[in-house]
């Protein structure tokens, strides 16, 4: 069974990644010179077994790059795009007509700078909000099928993973990725009882952007 959020904690969790998406989106509209909408982040926490249906499937092709996260909680912190919306992405980078054909590596190197920035955002707010000692691995890129992608960072068939569904604008460009958060058991309840700690700490002040 999957576990669930109740509805205090995931209005907590969605602030929290929403004001991390805010600054994500300001450093990304710094870094092209174009001014970059991110919505706020929906959630939704499914089991292992079940990400790849919401992604598109398991043998749909996906670019992503991910990030460690050990401490008090722990998880693989993974960015995933559709590989044609990643070439999009590199496109708007690099002001540059891409191909939409397999990825160089100077396109690899933009994808996985808008992964650490977005990554680290989420990493950095959710870790400075809920206090604790952690160490953040460095950024990796994969492309693949997203069933390969998505067992790169599962360690069990019944991991939770906590997905938050964002939709990228610039100019007239509209990309949609996820921001997933994979974590085994344990760890995810070791997170939400830091979420539970900090709106004990902080009652009905749950931080707004």
């Amino acid at each position: 069974m999957t576990p669930q959020l109740s509805a205090i904690q995931e209005d907590a969790l969605t602030e929290f990644f929403n004001i991390a998406i805010g600054r994500a989106a300001a450093m990304l509209s710094q870094m092209i010179g174009e001014g970059i909408e991110l919505s706020v982040p929906v959630i939704r926490l499914v089991r292992g077994q079940e990400a790849a249906e919401v992604l598109g499937g398991a043998e749909r092709r996906v670019c992503s790059v991910m990030q460690t996260l050990r401490g008090d909680f722990s998880a693989e912190a993974m960015l995933v795009f559709p590989e044609s919306q990643s070439l999009e992405i590199v496109r708007l980078l690099l002001r540059d007509s891409v191909p939409l054909q397999d990825i160089t590596e100077m396109e690899q190197d933009a994808l996985t700078e808008v992964g650490n920035i977005i990554l680290n955002a989420c990493i950095g707010t959710l870790t400075n909000l809920l206090s604790g000692d952690f160490i953040i691995g460095l950024p990796q890129f994969r492309l693949g099928a997203c069933s390969e992608i998505l067992a790169a960072g599962r360690r069990g068939q019944e991991d939770c993973m906590l997905l938050l569904h964002i939709d990228f604008r610039v100019e007239r460009h509209a990309i949609t990725g996820y921001v997933i958060f994979m974590q085994d058991l344990p760890s995810f309840q070791a997170l939400i009882q830091s979420v539970d700690d900090y709106i004990a700490r902080n009652v009905s002040d749950v931080p707004r952007s």
